[in-house]
């Protein structure tokens, strides 16, 4: 068996030890959830052969804890017309819906010739040498003020983050696509905006993805572009880009959760991106 998020049991998936959370050991974290939901998605539009449009807009709702149990997922195709579908996607353990996402997927056309303003500055991805190109799963790659690297441990501080992840397959024996990849990584955005130099101290409620391409394969990254926070709800936002530049944005908020605080000074990684510890 191969690193994946679930496997398939018929009529359900179970989840595997790799969806496992670091918040607790019964529950589901968010990258597999997200995996889950967005495959989920992209099955409901290529059983409508729907292979001209694009994802161009995701949304998830973390509104209960996944348990590490089986887990359905059912999909809705809200409107589907010429040049836009929509597709709504719950999760369901024990007959309650834990989760629930929104995939609005766009027919691409030819951009206007007018200029507009974009950003000059662009994040850049770990180099080659430190992170070649490839399909397998692997630690994630983070940068701070210490550089890049997969040593967690020299990334807890203050300074702004980025991270650099290949996408894992939601499945066993399936191949994650750049959507799935996408989707999952991009619950990594706490990564890049809640942690800091006592760890990650806000558990997020939702994700948001918006996409004006498709990253190119399944590698990619996040970098933080922005942060505030009051009363204890932090709103964060960060660049979601490939090795050819910038292909969108997330956004994530998330709610104080200082009494469970993932502390990565605890934590260790296999080489495969697989814990060796079990976190707390």
């Amino acid at each position: 068996m191969g690193l994946a998020f679930y496997r398939n049991d018929g009529a359900s998936l179970m989840p595997l030890g790799l969806s496992r959370s670091l918040w607790s050991k019964e529950q589901m974290h968010g990258v597999a959830i997200s995996a889950g939901l967005s495959r989920a998605a992209e099955g409901a539009l290529r059983d409508l052969g729907r292979d001209d449009l694009q994802p161009a807009r995701y949304t998830v709702d973390l509104f209960r804890p996944a348990m590490m149990t089986a887990s359905t997922f059912t999909t809705e195709v809200v409107r589907e017309g010429p040049r836009i579908c929509l597709v709504d996607v719950a999760m369901v353990q024990d007959g309650e819906r834990v989760a629930r996402a929104s995939a609005l997927f766009l027919k691409k056309g030819e951009t206007p010739a007018g200029e507009v303003w974009s950003p000059d500055e662009h994040p850049v991805p770990p180099p080659l040498d430190l992170a070649p190109e490839g399909t397998e799963p692997h630690i994630p790659f983070f940068h701070s003020s210490a550089g890049w690297s997969q040593d967690f441990r020299a990334h807890q501080n203050s300074s702004r983050k980025a991270t650099w992840q290949t996408g894992v397959p939601p499945v066993d024996g399936e191949e994650a696509t750049p959507f799935t990849a996408v989707a999952a990584i991009a619950d990594a955005t706490t990564m890049v905006t809640n942690w800091g130099s006592k760890g990650v101290e806000f558990i997020n409620t939702d994700i948001t993805v918006t996409l004006s391409r498709l990253p190119d394969g399944i590698q990619l990254g996040l970098s933080g572009l922005d942060r505030v926070v009051h009363d204890g709800i932090s709103v964060g936002t960060a660049t979601i880009f490939d090795r050819r530049g910038p292909i969108g944005t997330t956004v994530m908020t998330a709610i104080a959760n200082a009494k469970r605080t993932v502390d990565f000074d605890a934590i260790d990684y296999r080489e495969d991106g697989s814990r060796s510890s079990p976190g707390v």
